[in-house]
């Protein structure tokens, strides 16, 4: 539901899980290089793993010294890069990492600073550099380069997930992996400097995206669709008020898993069209595959509730994803590749139930698509 909740965007690890969990803040926008024209989607993450293990320097998961010891990896990393382009350039994620004792957090709104990198919710800032024989070392998990940014952030619509992340849910982990979507439409306007070429950030040409995820594992299989550049075939023009967004969730009773669903939001021309959110096993029925061919993913769903019916077809090209690279708080790297990238593309259709059948309301074209797969 399109409704903010910045307690769910706090730091949330309690109990076990300061032990064992992760907590994850994603911002994904797109900035113009002055000159050129040029046109990049960056992303930065603020990662934090196994606070309460934490010493007064980043115990990393894959470094020989701690994995011989049986250490599980205890740090903040920040990672920061840039999608692969449209044209062919290649992606790249430089991260850093910093022990737990560097960062300094306040509740709701939240505020964090460690060291030279610093979020709230309406400002982000700092900065990474990984030189060539940092890169080599497989622990760091980096390619090399340098990246800087300097943000304001202005989160206009909310994907709440409801009583799925709420604090019962919370309270009896009834999620191995929690997600909130506190920006799946925000404004950005600033700048960004990657290798010493800066990029202007915009609002109105930076389509950006922010989301946290939370919880003791990875989501496996993990699927997440999400565009604010969305255009109506019935008037030909694109829409300033609108934004779709697709995540992927595994419920559990007591420690069963149940099966797995999507959460999906559109929000249309200022109205919203939720599935699986509230009421995630009342009212909603949903359907979805997955295709691999040599070239690209392909993905196609269908979800109904009781007033409305989705049908969504998007597919990537593999050449615009990269591979994010992450270890587990058991200090594992992912089994599958995660892939991300941000040139999405696709089509929805909205209808509108009625007796006896459904009248289509609007088709929409995607483009810029912000997804991340992994099997």
């Amino acid at each position: 539901m399109n409704q903010s909740d910045l307690s769910r965007n706090a730091c949330l690890l309690r109990g076990s899980l300061t032990r064992k969990g992760y907590m994850r803040w994603f911002h994904s926008f797109t900035g113009v290089q002055a000159e050129s024209g040029e046109s990049r989607t960056f992303f930065i993450d603020y990662f934090i793993i196994n606070p309460s293990l934490g010493s007064d320097q980043p115990i990393l998961g894959q470094h020989p010294y701690y994995k011989k010891r049986g250490m599980r990896p205890s740090y903040v990393m920040i990672k920061a890069g840039v999608f692969p382009g449209s044209d062919g350039e290649s992606g790249r994620q430089i991260h850093a990492f910093y022990p737990i004792s560097s960062m300094k957090v306040t509740g709701a709104p939240m505020v964090m600073q460690i060291e030279d990198c610093f979020y709230s919710e309406n400002h982000i800032s700092g900065f990474v550099e990984v030189s060539p024989a940092e890169a080599r070392h497989r622990s760091f998990m980096s390619d090399a380069g340098w990246m800087e940014w300097d943000v304001e952030v202005h989160k206009a619509v909310a994907c709440n997930t409801g009583i799925l992340s709420g604090a019962f849910f919370r309270a009896v982990n009834g999620l191995e992996n929690f997600w909130h979507g506190e920006g799946i439409r925000s404004f950005f306007r600033g700048t960004v400097t990657l290798d010493g070429i800066a990029y202007q950030v915009t609002p109105d040409t930076c389509y950006g995206y922010a989301d946290k995820h939370w919880g003791r594992s990875f989501v496996s299989p993990l699927f997440q669709f999400a565009s604010g550049r969305l255009c109506s075939t019935r008037t030909g023009r694109e829409l300033k008020h609108s934004v779709l967004a697709v995540n992927g969730c595994c419920p559990r009773f007591l420690c069963f898993p149940l099966r797995r669903r999507l959460m999906i939001q559109l929000t249309y021309m200022g109205e919203d069209y939720e599935f699986g959110f509230v009421r995630p096993f009342l009212f909603s029925k949903q359907k979805w595959e997955v295709k691999e061919t040599n070239r690209r993913f392909i993905w196609h769903i269908m979800a109904r509730n009781r007033t409305a019916v989705i049908k969504i077809s998007c597919s990537c090209t593999k050449e615009q994803l990269m591979q994010l690279k992450y270890e587990t708080p058991e200090g594992h790297r992912l089994k599958s590749p995660l892939w991300a990238g941000s040139a999405g593309t696709g089509t929805i259709q909205l209808y509108r139930r009625e007796k006896g059948g459904k009248e289509l309301i609007d088709t929409l074209k995607i483009e810029d698509a912000v997804c991340r797969w992994h099997q």
